[in-house]
């Protein structure tokens, strides 16, 4: 709010300069005087051009550093920091290139104006200057690009055979969570078996969905890979978890995926951060409707023994509605009732 504040009060300050000029120039012409305002109106302008470069640049950096703790989240997973470190380099590349363009465009703006004691001189080509402007780019950009491919081939790539799987399906307007049990597969799903008691689609006569179960928030256990598979029931959503510098959409029809190793728990971040309210947290990233705001849901990391703890106190689907097993096979249905124990 400070810095936007500032921000209204240089542009205020600049109209107020710009409006004065115009009036004095406007008063010279009426008098009669215009070649001798023509040269001070360039001098005016090229002084302003040099002006405007001098405070909006010491106003980016100085907001940048002051506000840089509200941008730079810290990182929670072990991509994140392949991620930060290809966006920084992005960021230095991109930057200086934008500084060293701008101030050469001030500059000439203020170096060339107009001068009724200057003649323009004939510059057709610079076969060399091309050359490097075109390739250094080139390389450059090719060079970023392959390194972001890499990285997204890893995160997107077949999971380490001991992941963690968890299913995160998006609808309008809230995330359903699906694990694995004992088997650490998840069962398969139908869009044709969706009904109020199937939200999600499960085909319970696969008997690896015997001991899928439901979660109210996403639980995963520190310094061990997770997979999340990922798919929605209706429109484009996309789950994104900054501190995991996770992101990816949730496309009907399209299974994505995405894994990752979470390296801090819930409780370390809230110690570093100083925050005991602190939680990580999935959030839609794609505007979905008018609920899209409500698409929320807390990922809580913990410590491997905790987690495992937390597994086995789960209830599957077919414990909590024993229903969804009525229309099984007799012996999908035994299986099923010997999942629960009866």
């Amino acid at each position: 709010m400070y810095g936007f504040l500032i921000a209204l009060g240089i542009l205020l300050l600049v109209s107020i300069i710009w409006m004065v000029y115009r009036i004095q120039t406007l008063v010279s012409v009426v008098k009669g005087s215009e070649k001798k305002i023509a040269s001070g109106s360039n001098k005016v302008n090229g002084a302003l051009f040099l002006l405007f470069l001098l405070g909006s640049g010491a106003l980016m950096f100085w907001y940048s550093i002051v506000e840089f703790d509200n941008y730079q989240l810290p990182i929670a997973s072990e991509h994140g920091v392949v991620t930060d470190r290809l966006f920084w380099i992005t960021m230095a590349i991109t930057g200086i290139v934008f500084i060293i363009t701008h101030i050469l465009l001030f500059w000439f703006s203020y170096r060339y104006q107009y001068k009724e004691e200057n003649t323009a001189s004939y510059y057709p080509e610079n076969n060399k200057l091309e050359i490097v402007w075109t390739l250094v780019p080139a390389v450059v950009l090719t060079l970023l690009i392959v390194s972001g491919w890499k990285a997204w081939t890893d995160i997107t790539s077949p999971a380490p055979e001991n992941a963690h799987v968890v299913e995160l399906m998006g609808y309008q307007f809230a995330w359903d969570i699906r694990y694995p049990g004992k088997d650490n597969q998840l069962g398969s799903y139908d869009y044709r078996l969706i009904d109020p008691s199937n939200s999600r689609g499960i085909d319970f006569t696969d008997k690896k969905s015997l001991d899928d179960f439901p979660a109210q928030k996403v639980v995963l256990p520190k310094g061990e890979p997770v997979l999340f598979k990922i798919r929605s029931r209706d429109v484009l959503h996309s789950v994104f978890a900054p501190h995991m510098r996770l992101k990816m959409d949730a496309v009907p029809g399209m299974p994505t995926r995405f894994w990752f190793t979470p390296t801090k728990t819930t409780q370390e971040m809230r110690e570093e951060l100083g925050d005991e309210e602190f939680v990580y947290e999935i959030a839609c990233t794609e505007v979905c409707g008018g609920g899209h705001f409500s698409m929320r849901k807390e990922i809580e990391v913990v410590e491997p023994a905790e987690f495992q703890k937390w597994v086995a106190e789960q209830q599957t689907f077919i414990e909590q509605d024993p229903a969804l097993i009525a229309d099984l096979p007799a012996d999908v249905k035994e299986l099923a009732k010997i999942q629960i124990g009866e």
